[in-house]
């Protein structure tokens, strides 16, 4: 890959993470994790999130046919969209990881074991993870600085990465980093990205 390929990988796993870490599908491979096996649970996770990536990637590739200033004001808009989401949601976040927790739990069902544990975790998240906003943004990433696979690659590899520090240590974790402080960092990466977009506009 060439140098400009290997920066749209890192910009794209730099947004996406921060941007995963609160959502409600870290705590559903957080709970997944206590019911199945770790390894078998990251496995159906990824898959999914593979899946909704191809969709996202194929989604801003469409997009990005578009004239350019179109492009720039989505793009803008929804990283403003998402600030607002995330930093609106994250008083309530703490609260609302035991009522998720909960109700991912009874989707879990009983324990399982093997294909069964993969299958069932890929389609919890898949469920759960269509119109999420890291989807939007992939999409977004895309539409934006074109190279799917570069995108797909670092939006993927954010992903598994999130899913990951969810079934190893995920309770550990929000044990010292609420959701609703991961909430307002989100929030501050999107406002930061909505802001170079507004830049961009204006001296166009």
């Amino acid at each position: 890959m060439t140098g400009a390929d290997w920066h749209l990988i890192l910009l794209s796993f730099g947004l996406i993470f921060p941007v995963e870490l609160p959502d409600k599908t870290f705590v559903a491979a957080l709970v997944l994790s206590t019911r199945y096996s770790p390894l078998a649970v990251w496995i159906g996770v990824g898959l999914a999130f593979g899946v909704q990536c191809l969709v996202a990637v194929t989604a801003g590739h469409a997009v990005s046919f578009l004239p350019g200033w179109i492009i720039q004001a989505l793009s803008t808009v929804l990283f403003l969209i998402g600030a607002v989401i995330l930093i609106r949601a994250a008083p309530s976040a703490d609260e609302e990881e035991n009522e998720q927790e909960e109700a991912f739990a009874a989707k879990a069902g009983a324990p399982r074991k093997g294909w069964h544990a993969v299958i069932a975790s890929f389609l919890v998240i898949f469920a759960a993870e269509w119109g999420d906003l890291s989807q939007l943004l992939t999409l977004n990433l895309v539409a934006n600085y074109g190279s799917p696979v570069s995108v797909f690659i670092g939006s993927w590899a954010a992903l598994l990465t999130v899913s990951g520090l969810a079934v190893i240590g995920g309770r550990v974790l929000l044990r010292y980093l609420r959701l609703s402080l991961l909430h307002y960092i989100a929030g501050g990466v999107c406002l930061l990205f909505a802001g170079l977009g507004i830049v961009s506009l204006a001296t166009a």
